[in-house]
This record gives structure tokens, C-alpha cells and sequence, in this order.
């Protein structure tokens, strides 16, 4: 069973995540915060994001603690001045993008991470979605093999 110091401990893991290397772009303390087997694929997530949106913002709206899960409910910010998923930079902002991510902590390291992230949201601010006919429109097609 989990102590309040534990669970205030597993929250204070995410917060440094969050604190210095999603919004100080510190990426070193990757290895700090994620076991061996994860900062790896942590390190190839957060890095490309970073390059795209290196003002990036994120704000811990809540994290709740149970047991070694730590789930976080997290606003975010940026601008896009890099190539992100293909698409090249539209120098525009995204605000308050909404991500939930789920951690499991093991001694002291975040072992494993999940994250559900609105990128329709993101993509729609940034003025990355393709656009579609309105319904007075009649959309065409080549009729050629």
C-alpha cells in the first residue's frame, strides 16, 4: 500500500517531466525520470515535438495518484515553427490543446506512459485540416480507370 508520501512522490516525477523537460526543453533529465527501457522511446516522442514547437507550454491542470499509476490531465501550448507529421511550419498557435496521460512509476522512474492527446483540436488551430466541400457543393470525381 501506498503511503501519502509515495503517491506525492510518483506526482512530483511527472511534475519535473512536465516542469523541465517538456517546458524547459532540458532533454538530459529524460534518463532521470524514465527507467532505461523507456527514456529511449521517451526521448524519440519528445524531441521532435520539442523541434517543432520549441515554445511548447504545458499546464498540469490535474494528476491524481493511486498505487504506482499517476494520471494527468494537462492543457497545452505551442507554436509551430517546425515540421511536425509531415506538415511544414504555419508559424501559428495552438492554445490549450487537451492531453490525458496515464504513468506507472517504478523506483522512482516512470516505466511505462500512455497519452490520449485532441491532435484534431491541434491540427484544426493550426489550420491543418483538409478542408471539406459544404453541402451546396458537389464534389467530382475522375471517372477514368
Amino acid at each position: 500500500m501506498s503511503t501519502p508520501a509515495d503517491l506525492a512522490a510518483n506526482k512530483a516525477i511527472v511534475h519535473r517531466l512536465v516542469d523541465e523537460v517538456l517546458n524547459g526543453g532540458h532533454l538530459d533529465v529524460i534518463d532521470d525520470l524514465y527507467t532505461p527501457d523507456q527514456a529511449a522511446a521517451a526521448r524519440e516522442w519528445i524531441t521532435p515535438f520539442r523541434a517543432s514547437f520549441p515554445d511548447v507550454h504545458m499546464d498540469a491542470v490535474e494528476l491524481l495518484a493511486e498505487g504506482d499509476i499517476v494520471i494527468g490531465r494537462f492543457t497545452c501550448t505551442a507554436t509551430h515553427t517546425g515540421t511536425w507529421l509531415g506538415h511544414r511550419p504555419t508559424g501559428r498557435r495552438f492554445v490549450a490543446v487537451d492531453e490525458v496521460n496515464r504513468y506507472r512509476i517504478r523506483d522512482g522512474r516512470i516505466a511505462e506512459s500512455w497519452a490520449l492527446e485532441d491532435n484534431l483540436d491541434r491540427l484544426s488551430q493550426l489550420g491543418l485540416l483538409p478542408t471539406s466541400p459544404g453541402p451546396d457543393q458537389q464534389i467530382t470525381r475522375d471517372a477514368t480507370p
